[in-house]
């Protein structure tokens, strides 16, 4: 159930705005290639202690370097403390991934790209996808400040250079005095754009209700953490797990994350938040009553009961049966 991972040079970090850094990765060998990530898609460090964190990549399509940016958050629970004050240039560290849950609707006629904060990252691999395809887009990125808006000079010039193409507003709260009006601010859209969105958790809900008074229907988002704290519905006897390509059999007790289970009984599942919102344990579903609880999956995907986040789902019935 585990994924290949990978050995990454850390080849550079740099200053992008207040509290945030960015951090370019190359590959051990200089003649080897990292596999191609499209834009949306984030890969996992493997930090110190233990520690595995998933960050968007800004890059889309390079191969010889992976760069994502990171944001030193007083509420870290290490990792981004780790990456400002330990991580230094020429230490090699190990990838996971990468994947993708936020990709990029490529043929759609106008995109709508919805930033707040360090959430500009995958929203600025967007960007330069939907630039380098000459498609039509609109960028609203909001942050507290001006200094703590990394990647401003690029992205305006990717505007600049665009011819009209795409357009960027941005609503910095000291300037504006407050925070944004996302219903004013995503007004004025085609139906059939595909909306965008990555930021913390207060904003991608505002973010939901603002695109449903719209009428919008193509509506994507990102979380950076789970927002329900609501554990999962399971049979007071627990229920069993039969493992289909392994050939294992589980029996999973109740108020036991699934995940947990699995790796009690000596398997080893790809896995990284433990929150349900990175996708890397991700597993195939064949029959069973899942109680989804991550941050991930839609509302037509969950009904279809194709895939489940072992890290946070559960089941409901007594049988649970995935393809590991």
């Amino acid at each position: 159930m585990a994924t290949t991972t990978l050995q990454a040079l850390v080849f550079q970090m740099r200053h992008e705005a207040s509290g945030i850094i960015s951090v370019e990765l190359r590959p051990t060998t200089p003649a080897s290639a990292f596999p191609v990530a499209a834009a949306g898609a984030h890969v996992d460090l493997h930090l110190g202690n233990g520690l595995v964190r998933s960050y968007s990549l800004i890059n889309p399509g390079d191969t010889h370097r992976y760069v994502v940016a990171v944001l030193n958050d007083r509420r870290s629970r290490g990792g981004s403390r780790f990456v400002h004050e330990q991580l230094r240039v020429g230490q090699v560290i190990t990838l996971g991934g990468p994947r993708n849950h936020f990709r990029l609707d490529e043929d759609a006629r106008h995109s709508v790209l919805l930033a707040g904060g360090i959430g500009i990252t995958p929203i600025y691999a967007m960007l330069q996808r939907l630039a380098a395809l000459g498609r039509e887009a609109h960028l609203v990125y909001c942050a507290r400040s001006r200094s703590e808006a990394a990647f401003l000079a690029e992205i305006e010039a990717i505007a600049s250079a665009s011819d009209t193409r795409l357009s960027l507003r941005c609503h910095f709260d000291g300037e504006q005095g407050g925070p944004p009006d996302l219903e004013r601010l995503l007004a004025g859209h085609p139906p059939d754009a595909h909306f965008y969105c990555c930021g913390p958790g207060p904003m991608l809900d505002a973010y939901e209700r603002a695109c449903e008074r719209l009428g919008q229907h193509n509506v994507h988002l990102e979380r950076f953490a789970a927002t329900s704290t609501v554990p999962p519905a399971t049979p007071a006897s627990g229920y069993t797990v039969e493992l289909r390509r392994s050939g294992r059999t589980v029996q999973v007790p109740p108020g036991i994350p699934l995940l947990d289970a699995l790796i009690e009984a000596g398997l080893n599942p790809d896995h990284s938040c433990r929150e349900g919102v990175c996708g890397a344990c991700e597993t195939r579903v064949i029959s069973g009553d899942v109680d989804h609880r991550d941050q991930l999956l839609s509302k037509q995907e969950r009904a279809a009961n194709k895939s489940m986040m072992i890290c946070v789902s559960s089941c409901r019935s007594g049988c649970l049966v995935l393809d590991a």
